[in-house]
């Protein structure tokens, strides 16, 4: 029974190791939690049985078995998510090399526990009690980093100011492994010698402690930049307020000054009315209207969205762009403003960059509203020339390779406030719904 036990002991650690890769990108399952573990468990233990059955049976080492199992285990995780593989694969090699790092450690507990057995029996795989022991602490760094995994891993995730990090993130977790693989004596009787075991016990958890400081080090730079990003986003959108407040401000000073101008313009109307000169009273009025002002009237109430499209009209404006908005928000609207004005900035300038490569039958339409007290509703359409490459509903950037950071930071903001969106484009026509949800209620 203990032939068969301890190898799959030693693989059954598959399991914690993919529970803790799966804890920071729940929001980015293609389907539900409870029916993703109801396959995926019973079939990863199924493998880990089988692996240590076949341990068992070949008389071999675990390690080319679970090597085996890993890499289409990190594909069957990838192929599960709606992330990039930069982003998973960097997560399962995260997780990978804390394993590996207690891998090592408990390897050594299991030299002292296999003092008095053969070396050819003792190097196959771990003994029961190191086995347990193996499994035992995966599991303690499970929940010690559940918390963590669940929220500042999974707003660096959804982070896209962090998104080229993810590119040179794997970097450090394969050099641990390649250390803790290294480290492997290719003799078992090797780590008797000396002082060798307490140099290899004393080497992994030096391994390990390094390992879990630089992850939080990454954690709080992460963290850092993403206060540091959410704060110049408030930054400019208070620029906007202020652009917008001007603008408003100016349109107020122009309509004062129009008003008290109508009494002059009244007194020589009457005057050229009473000469009879019908003439000189057409040419004084096409004066006057082209001197009549623009006058520039706030599109709601809410400061913020008032703000984000007072200044996407304004651009709209200068390009000759149709620019309709439909805004009916209060002062106070159920959702986060710098989210929603996120929303609102990347849609408009998608659509803007679209209209912008039209020479004909360019417009922008905006609408948004409340509905009840939990939902705000968004809606632009606008019309588009060309092609659009989509790939499972991902949009491609008409600017970049990969996928237009626009479209995915309005997927993200609205995953994130438990709401939804969708994209549709039909007869030269794009038009962008989004519904954003109060969380608190």
């Amino acid at each position: 029974m203990n032939a068969i036990l301890s190898p799959t002991l030693e693989l059954t650690v598959l399991l914690p190791g993919m529970l803790l890769a799966y804890l920071p990108v729940i929001p980015c399952l293609k389907q539900s939690p409870r029916r993703l573990a109801a396959w995926l468990a019973p079939l990863l233990l199924a493998l880990c049985i089988a692996g240590g059955m076949l341990c068992c049976a070949l008389e071999c080492p675990t390690r080319p078995v679970l090597f085996a199992l890993l890499l289409p285990a990190m594909m069957l995780y990838h192929k599960t998510l709606r992330i990039s593989l930069w982003k998973s694969g960097s997560i399962f090699l995260a997780v990978c090399a804390v394993f590996a790092c207690v891998n090592s450690f408990c390897r050594a507990i299991n030299a002292v526990l296999a003092a008095g057995l053969p070396s050819s029996r003792a190097a196959l795989w771990f003994q029961p009690a190191a086995g347990i022991l193996y499994n035992g602490i995966c599991l303690l760094f499970l929940l010690a980093a559940w918390y963590p995994a669940t929220h500042s891993v999974q707003m660096m995730i959804e982070d896209q100011n962090f998104a080229h990090t993810w590119y040179i993130f794997w970097i450090l977790p394969m050099l641990f492994i390649g250390l803790n693989i290294f480290m492997v004596p290719t003799c078992h009787d090797t780590l008797y010698t000396g002082r060798i075991l307490q140099i290899y016990i004393v080497l992994s958890l030096i391994l390990l402690v390094i390992l879990i400081l630089f992850y939080a080090m990454f954690l709080l730079m992460a963290n850092s930049l993403n206060r540091n990003a959410r704060l110049q986003q408030a930054n400019h959108f208070l620029l906007l307020q202020q652009t917008r407040y001007d603008s408003l401000r100016t349109a107020i000073e122009e309509a004062r000054q129009a008003r008290h101008d109508m009494r002059h313009h009244f007194l020589q109307l009457s005057a050229l009315a009473e000469q009879g000169d019908i003439e000189k009273i057409r040419t004084y009025l096409a004066g006057a209207t082209s001197k009549i002002p623009n006058l520039t009237v706030p599109f709601c109430e809410n400061q913020a969205a008032d703000s984000v499209v007072g200044y996407y009209c304004a651009l709209a404006g200068r390009a000759q762009i149709p620019f309709s908005a439909q805004i009916d928000l209060p002062a106070r609207i159920p959702v986060d403003e710098i989210d929603m004005c996120l929303v609102l900035s990347n849609l408009l300038e998608n659509a803007l960059e679209a209209s912008l490569r039209m020479e004909s039958g360019r417009y922008i339409r905006v609408e948004v509203s409340c509905h009840f007290t939990h939902l705000l509703l968004i809606q632009v359409e606008n019309a588009f020339a060309g092609t659009l490459q989509e790939t499972n509903g991902i949009f491609r950037s008409s600017k970049r390779p990969d996928d237009g950071i626009g479209i995915q930071s309005v997927r993200r903001i609205a995953e994130k406030n438990g709401g939804d969106c969708s994209f549709t484009h039909e007869a030269g026509v794009f038009t962008a719904r989004i519904m954003l949800r109060c969380t608190s209620i």
